[in-house]
């Protein structure tokens, strides 16, 4: 959520990007409803104030108030109780608004959709001739999809043998890197109540249209990413300038419907309901934002080229950002066995966005207090690190090179 005073400052800069986001919406509009908002809490306050003062009346008449001060005070709380009602209603308008109204972009950020997003740099080569993952590992009896529907339906599966323990390397190996960069490793809650989640920037509980699987009954909804339970790690905070920033590494387990997606590839292990990930996650200062934005992604570089994935790093453009994200970068890996780049990570600067859905703020060195600024990004997606490695390290009699980095964690096997 934005800060009322800073869209007011900005109106017609929120609501160009809001536009450049692809968000229909009118900042005029919403600064009117927040300007009669205002003037009935106004109102509101006074008539309470009045009230007050003719309750004082009441109690120093000795239970003998006039009639004239009893018709008072019956006004006062006809005419209260009404405008109450009135500025709830106003004020649940105002808040719906409020939290539809999406980050702004960075300057720097492309205009334009998914489309329009612009390559920085590029890093590896462009092999060709590898066979699907999916074929791959089906081959080696490594991963089944069918079993896996009929334990719990469509794009779910089980990993098994060489890949499983492939995917528990890759965990060990990431988490090991990131921990040796000065990371703090939390185990999170597989589940956020609403406030966590909608804070984070994730679909409100009935909206069926996004990612979300809802637990029924409860005010509680499964993760789609560690990033949403590290949010609330800190909610309703205040930290300390001296601490900052605060790096954190989180895994878990991630559950996602995947509705939206139709058109896009969701071939094996690319696109599924349910895998494991290790997810970045910082708090800083303001001013501290862009450059651990930077820091985020040099990471998730150094961290891919140790493993030896060719890649290119894309700026994303502002219609395909989310609503928490001022700017986003992603990590496409080249896919030899489609002959183009897809996407394999990502890292967001959300600025104060998500800290000020969840009151996380900073207390300074002198003595001010602010909101904090909040960062995120993927170590490693294990299914989508599978597809990766399965895809980049065939050999021509059939078997998979283990990257080099990895094989401590493979028995010091070389291939499989």
């Amino acid at each position: 959520m934005l800060d009322i005073n800073y869209i007011r400052d900005n109106a017609d800069h929120v609501q160009k990007s809001a536009e450049n986001k692809g968000y229909n919406l009118s900042i005029a509009e919403l600064l009117q409803i927040d300007d009669n908002r205002r003037e009935l809490q106004k109102k509101v306050d006074a008539l309470r104030t009045e009230r007050n003062l003719i309750a004082a009346e009441v109690k120093q008449s000795l239970g003998k108030p006039s009639e004239e001060l009893l018709a008072r005070g019956k006004h006062v709380k006809s005419e209260l109780a009404n405008l109450e009602a009135e500025y709830k209603s106003v004020q649940s308008d105002f808040d719906a608004r409020m939290r539809s109204i999406p980050n702004p972009a960075f300057e720097d950020v492309p205009l334009g959709g998914e489309d329009d997003s612009v390559e920085i740099k590029r890093h590896g080569g462009q092999p060709v001739g590898a066979i699907d993952h999916l074929d791959f590992a089906t081959k080696h009896d490594w991963v089944d999809f069918e079993r896996g529907a009929k334990a719990a339906g469509a794009k779910f599966y089980y990993l098994k043998g060489d890949l499983a323990l492939l995917e528990n390397a890759i965990m060990q190996f990431a988490l090991n890197f990131l921990i040796n960069k000065g990371a703090k490793f939390l185990t999170v809650p597989h589940m956020v109540n609403t406030r966590v989640a909608e804070g984070a920037g994730f679909a409100p509980k009935g909206d069926t249209s996004g990612n979300e699987y809802f637990i029924e009954g409860e005010d509680l909804t499964l993760i789609g990413t560690a990033e949403a339970p590290l949010t609330g790690y800190h909610a309703d905070e205040i930290l300390e300038e001296n601490d900052l920033p605060l790096f954190y590494v989180g895994y878990s387990p991630c559950y996602r419907k995947e509705a939206g997606t139709y058109g896009k590839h969701a071939r094996g292990l690319f696109r599924v309901h349910q895998f494991n990930k290790l997810e970045m996650y910082m708090y800083c200062l303001p001013e501290q934002s862009r450059d651990m934005h930077e820091k985020i992604l040099s990471l998730e570089e150094e961290l891919w080229q140790a493993i030896g994935i060719p890649y290119r790093v894309v700026n994303i453009a502002a219609g395909d950002l989310g609503a928490p994200a001022a700017k986003k970068y992603d990590i496409e890996y080249w896919s030899p066995a489609d002959e183009k780049y897809r996407e394999l990570t990502s890292c967001s600067n959300c600025t104060d966005f998500q800290a000020r859905n969840l009151n996380i703020r900073v207390r300074c060195k002198d003595g001010s207090i602010e909101t904090a600024h909040t960062l995120n990004g993927t170590a490693v997606s294990l299914a989508r690190s599978l597809v990766v490695i399965l895809e980049n390290f065939q050999n021509e009699d059939g078997t998979l090179a283990v990257p080099e980095v990895l094989q401590q964690y493979m028995q010091n096997r070389k291939y499989i």
